[in-house]
């Protein structure tokens, strides 16, 4: 089971194991309030793709597509796979916007 929660949300004992999916650290949050498990900076678009999406939602389509071509391989990526089969992940992320960010992405990746 995948969840998502965004990294200013409060921790929950039912997180299981919380994967930051950001490249960079989210803003105004400890590390001792985030409860990281695993910071997967290898799991973040890449700066180009981050700063050419900026979270426009009319752009997520797209993002989303190449966003999977940038994972194709990916180690990380198949770890995540690896986490999830064997228990709870929550992928936390520090965007805004809930429906349209990376972690909505990599979580259909890996429950199809």
């Amino acid at each position: 089971m995948v969840k998502l929660k965004r990294a200013y949300d409060e921790k929950a004992e039912d997180d299981g194991t919380r994967v930051l999916v950001d490249r960079i650290w989210p803003r105004g949050v400890t590390k001792e309030r985030a409860a990281i498990d695993w910071w997967a900076k290898g799991l973040a678009p890449s700066e180009d793709l981050r700063k050419w999406f900026s979270h426009d939602a009319k752009r997520f389509e797209e993002f989303a597509d190449r966003y999977r071509a940038e994972l194709n391989g990916s180690e990380d990526l198949e770890r995540l796979r690896q986490l999830s089969a064997s228990g709870v992940v929550t992928l936390v992320f520090g965007a805004k916007d809930r429906e349209h960010n990376q972690a909505v992405v990599l979580k259909s990746i890996v429950e199809a």
